[in-house]
């Protein structure tokens, strides 16, 4: 697994591995069921603590990008991309919420369109 981490970069190492394996991820380099290293073993080839690489894969599991199954090791979860499965429950729960508020779609997207231009 292509992962790298730069001592330079102002995001500290376990956010870089864990950026990495997300994009890796969407991008299909690492596709569903993949076994992750060992916690140990990815640490040794990153020179990096052990704590560090089990620290971003703790947030990957939170993310659900990766799951752990015991003794059997981490693996690449099998729900797909989990940053577009929280985009859709997001854009959901929006739509019930617009609905509620009784705007029109073309209302409910220019607000989006705003955010958006806003947060850029």
């Amino acid at each position: 697994m292509p992962i790298t981490v730069d001592p330079h970069d102002a995001a500290p190492p376990y956010e870089q591995i864990r950026a990495q394996v997300i994009a890796a991820v969407r991008n299909g380099e690492l596709v569903p069921g993949t076994r992750m290293p060992t916690v140990r073993k990815f640490a040794e080839e990153l020179g990096l603590a052990a704590n560090t690489v089990a620290r971003a894969y703790r947030e990957l599991e939170r993310d659900g990008v990766i799951e752990t199954r015991g003794r059997n090791g981490s693996f690449v979860s099998a729900t797909g991309d989990p940053t577009e499965q929280q985009a859709q429950l997001a854009a959901s729960a929006y739509a019930d919420r617009i609905a509620q508020l009784g705007l029109d779609a073309e209302q409910a997207l220019a607000i989006v369109r705003a955010a958006l231009r806003g947060s850029s």
